[in-house]
C-alpha cells in the first residue's frame, strides 16, 4: 500500500470511529446546512425554452434553494449555496450580497451561488424578460417572486451559520456519460469530435461520528432533459432526490459545471430524466464508496469582478429589420431601437462578471458566471492542476460565455444576446483570456504556482 492511499485508509478510519481530523490547533472544519422550498405557485412564466407560450401549470416536484456553510480551523466562514434556478440575476445577486454582508458580516468572495440551470424553475426579476409576452401583471407577479427570494435566500445562509458543527470534509470523483456535446451531435455526420467533461467531482460533509451530513456534487450538462410546463430540477432534481432517499438525513447539493455546449442525450420524456438522475446518483455514490481525499481545514475565498467587452454591437439597420418579426429576437431588436432612439447610448461591455476561486485545503473551487462552455474546464483543469473544480451558472448568468474556439465557430452559444436581452452581437476576441487570466490571477492570491 503506497503512502498516499494508507493516509487516506487512516483517516476514514478515524471518522468512522468518530474521532475529528483537526489541524495542530485542535480545531478542524465545521459546517452548517439549511434548506428552503421555493416552488412558486402555478400561473408564473418558467425560464428557459423561447417556445413557451404560457406560464407553469403545477409542479412535479419541488425546487429548493440549500445551503452549506463551512468553517476552517482559524474560524473562516463561507458558504455555498445550490439552487434550483436557471441562474441568478445581477439585480438578485448583488442584493443578497449586500444584505449578507450587512446581517451576517459575509463578504462577496466568502458566498457563492450555483444554479442548476433547470429550465424548469421560474421567470426571475429582469431576466428574459424579451422572451416571453410578459404583461404588467406577470412582471408584478415576477417582482413579488423576487423579493420574496432575496429575503428566503438571506434567511436560508444565516441558519446555515446557525447551525455548526465539527465535521470532516473529503473529495473524490467519478464519472457518468450521458451528457453529450450538442454541436458535436449536430456536425456528426462529418466524423468531427466535440470536447465533453464527464467527469462527476464529489465533496463529501461527514459529522465528527462519520454519518454524511451533505453531499455536493457536479456535472457539466444542461438540466434540459424536460420541456414541459411544470416545476422540476430535471436530471439534477431527481439525481438530488435519490441521493437523499438513499443517505437519509444528508443534504444533497448539485452544483452545475461548464455545460452551456453539452446536452443530456437522449432526453424529452420524464422517463429518460428520471434515468438520467439515477445515473448521476450512481456515480456520486460510486465516488462516496472508494477512498476520498481528506481535505486539511484551511478555507481562503478571493473574487474578482472583471469587464468583459462586447465585439460587434447591433446598428439602427440591423435592429430596424429585425424589430420587422414577431419572435422574441424582434423584441429584443424593438426594445434596443426604442433605448437608441430615446438617445440612451448602448452599454460597450458587461461590467463585473464574477471570476471567484475557493481553496479548499489544496482544491480549488472555480466559480463562474454565466452559461460557460465546456473548453473553460479543460483548460483550468490544465492550468491549475487536476486538482481543480469548476462551476459554471454561478452568482450572475447573463449570456453564454464562449471560449476562443466556440466564439470563432459562431453559432447559439457564442452569446446569445438577444435571449439575455445584451446590446451585443458577439463579445470581444479576448473574452476567453480574461477570464482565465483572471482565475489564474486567483490561484496566486490563493497560494497556487
Amino acid at each position: 500500500m503506497n503512502r498516499r492511499l494508507f493516509l487516506i485508509v487512516v483517516f476514514q478510519t478515524l471518522a468512522l470511529l468518530g474521532v475529528s481530523i483537526s489541524s495542530g490547533a485542535g480545531q478542524g472544519w465545521q459546517a452548517g446546512l439549511a434548506k428552503a422550498k421555493i416552488t412558486p405557485e402555478a400561473g408564473l412564466w418558467m425560464a428557459g425554452y423561447a417556445a413557451r407560450d404560457h406560464a407553469a401549470e403545477g409542479a412535479m416536484h419541488d425546487l429548493w434553494i440549500k445551503a452549506l456553510a463551512l468553517s476552517d480551523a482559524e474560524g473562516h466562514k463561507a458558504v455555498l449555496v445550490s439552487l434550483d434556478l436557471l441562474g441568478l440575476p445581477r439585480s438578485i445577486y448583488d442584493n443578497v450580497c449586500g444584505r449578507l454582508k450587512e446581517q451576517c458580516g459575509l463578504d462577496r468572495a466568502d458566498v457563492m451561488f450555483c444554479a442548476s440551470h433547470t429550465h424548469s424553475g421560474p421567470v426571475l426579476r429582469g431576466a428574459l424578460y424579451d422572451i416571453y409576452p410578459l404583461d404588467d401583471e406577470q412582471l408584478a407577479r415576477i417582482e413579488k417572486y423576487s423579493t420574496e427570494l432575496e429575503t428566503r435566500l438571506v434567511e436560508t445562509v444565516a441558519r446555515a451559520l446557525d447551525e455548526m458543527e465539527p465535521v470532516n470534509l473529503a473529495l473524490g470523483s467519478s464519472s457518468a456519460s450521458f451528457g453529450a456535446n450538442r454541436r458535436g451531435l449536430r456536425t456528426a455526420a462529418t466524423g468531427a469530435t466535440a470536447p465533453v467533461d464527464h467527469i462527476v467531482p464529489v465533496l463529501s460533509v461527514r459529522s465528527a461520528q462519520g454519518q454524511p451530513r451533505a453531499i455536493l456534487f457536479g456535472y457539466a450538462c444542461h438540466n434540459t432533459t424536460l420541456d414541459i410546463n411544470q416545476w422540476n430540477g430535471d436530471y439534477a432534481g431527481f439525481a438530488q432526490l435519490a441521493i437523499e432517499d438513499r443517505f437519509p438525513g444528508a443534504q444533497a447539493m448539485f452544483v452545475a459545471g461548464c455545460g452551456a455546449d453539452q446536452n443530456p442525450n437522449p432526453r424529452r420524456s420524464v422517463e429518460l430524466c428520471q434515468q438520467h438522475g439515477l445515473a448521476l446518483a450512481d456515480a456520486v455514490c460510486s465516488a462516496l464508496n472508494e477512498p476520498m481525499e481528506p481535505i486539511s481545514p484551511k478555507l481562503q475565498t478571493a473574487i474578482e469582478l472583471i469587464d468583459l467587452p462586447y465585439g460587434e454591437q447591433p446598428d439602427d439597420e440591423y435592429l430596424e429589420k429585425t424589430a420587422a418579426g414577431d419572435n422574441y429576437v424582434a423584441r429584443w431588436a424593438g426594445r434596443l431601437l426604442k433605448e437608441r432612439q430615446a438617445g440612451r447610448p448602448f452599454a460597450e461591455s458587461y461590467p463585473g462578471y464574477p471570476v471567484q476561486m475557493w481553496r479548499l485545503g489544496d482544491y480549488r473551487l472555480v466559480a463562474l458566471g454565466g452559461e460557460v462552455v465546456v473548453d473553460y474546464v479543460l483548460t483550468l483543469r490544465e492550468r491549475l492542476g487536476p486538482n481543480t473544480w469548476v462551476a459554471a451558472y454561478s452568482n450572475d448568468v447573463m449570456a453564454y460565455i464562449p471560449s476562443s474556439r466556440v466564439r470563432a465557430e459562431g453559432g447559439y452559444e457564442a452569446g446569445a444576446f438577444s435571449v439575455y436581452g445584451l446590446p451585443a452581437l458577439s463579445w470581444s476576441a479576448d473574452i476567453e483570456d480574461r477570464i482565465l487570466s483572471a482565475a489564474e490571477r486567483l490561484s496566486k492570491r490563493l497560494g497556487g504556482e
